[in-house]
């Protein structure tokens, strides 16, 4: 089976380096909030571009965290994606805030910003671009609308490790940056994992307050907070896998340019860059009318072929009741119905690759 992504893969291109790091922590016998995570989160800050990194739990609780640090809460609106990850949305809820969807590009699939400033009230408080598949927002447009009506800017990077947009690395750009380490991600942990990163020490220090029950010493809570912290293990994991992730990245995108050269010529629309933006391809998104067919004649011959996402957060049974504007979905709606997502991870094989590849050749000859 060749499969769409291969955390194991990952682990064992790097298994000595990894047991290693393990090894240590085992040994030291601390495993909460100690060396190693503090470390990452100054080299995992360093190598975004900013001043401060607080590890979490996970993802989702980044972006809970991060809302929470700018005072978000009930009766107040988000704005942001359905075609997204349900984690982005059930942060917002969590705070007890209103996610306040718009469309998303065709060619990009991230946030419309032309759609954003005809929802705004008085009840905005933030937007959340969500950088999807590896592929930075169009954040420049955000950044000025974010300012012009006084909104945080988060940036939802759990799928863009080290991609940029005009030569800055995204998490760098907006108030905040959240970032997941699921096993899966570009840089995955061996477990849950996420970090929150600012160049703002307010918000850093508030951050780092709600991670853990509010402490500023132990014991003693200075606001309400949560149990949310990156382990000792995950950290010392991350901080072997962080110093490849560049190279995994360039790895990821020259399976990218292989794919383009050789579907270029059928009837799939390929994932569409722009000079100032750097694709990390945290998956390689395809769309095609064929969709359906396409998967069942892939996993028919061994290769696993994914759906991100298949149903649009908006339209799904937890979250029908939460839509509370008239803007229209319809290109969420409508590539929620054609894309697929291929195989890429670093250590896919050359044969794998191109095994891929003829296969989807041989679908398409078949079906015209």
């Amino acid at each position: 089976m060749i499969l769409c992504s291969n955390p194991k893969e990952q682990y064992i291109a790097h298994r000595a380096e990894i047991d290693h790091a393990i090894s240590k922590v085992l040994e030291k016998g601390r495993y909460i909030i100690g060396d190693e995570v503090i470390s990452f989160e100054k080299e995992f800050a360093n190598y975004i571009g900013v001043k401060y990194g607080i590890g979490v739990g996970s993802g989702t609780e980044a972006i809970h965290i991060a809302l929470k640090a700018c005072n978000i809460g009930p009766d107040d609106e988000v704005i942001t994606v359905s075609h997204t990850a349900v984690a982005t949305v059930a942060a917002i809820e969590q705070c007890g805030a209103t996610p306040i969807f718009v469309d998303i590009d065709p060619n990009s699939f991230t946030i419309d910003f032309t759609k954003i400033e005809e929802v705004i009230t008085e009840k905005t408080r933030a937007i959340i671009p969500v950088h999807i598949y590896g592929q930075p927002a169009e954040l420049n447009p955000i950044v000025n609308i974010a300012k012009k009506h006084k909104l945080f800017l988060i940036e939802d990077c759990a799928q863009a490790h080290g991609a940029e947009y005009y030569g800055k690395k995204v998490g760098s750009i907006g108030d905040i940056g959240c970032f997941s380490f699921y096993p899966t991600k570009n840089l995955g942990a061996i477990g849950d994992g996420g970090m929150v990163v600012t160049n703002n020490l307010e918000l850093a220090e508030k951050i780092r307050l709600l991670r853990e029950y509010g402490w500023k010493e132990r014991y003693v809570s200075k606001i309400s907070g949560w149990n949310s912290r990156l382990d000792e293990m995950q950290a010392a994991i991350l901080r072997v896998k962080l110093k490849y992730l560049d190279n995994d990245n360039n790895q990821r995108q020259k399976i990218a340019a292989l794919y383009n050269e050789h579907l270029k010529l059928f009837p799939l629309i390929l994932p569409d860059t722009k000079n100032h933006i750097s694709h990390v391809y945290h998956l390689y998104v395809v769309r095609t009318k064929n969709r359906d067919k396409l998967k069942q004649h892939l996993e028919s011959i061994g290769i696993n072929a994914l759906i991100h996402y298949p149903v649009p957060i908006h339209l799904q049974p937890a979250y029908v009741n939460i839509r509370k504007t008239e803007c229209k979905l319809d290109v969420t709606e409508n590539i929620s119905k054609e894309i697929i997502s291929l195989p890429i991870y670093p250590e896919l094989s050359q044969n794998d690759i191109l095994k891929v590849i003829e296969s989807i050749k041989i679908f398409f000859k078949n079906t015209n």
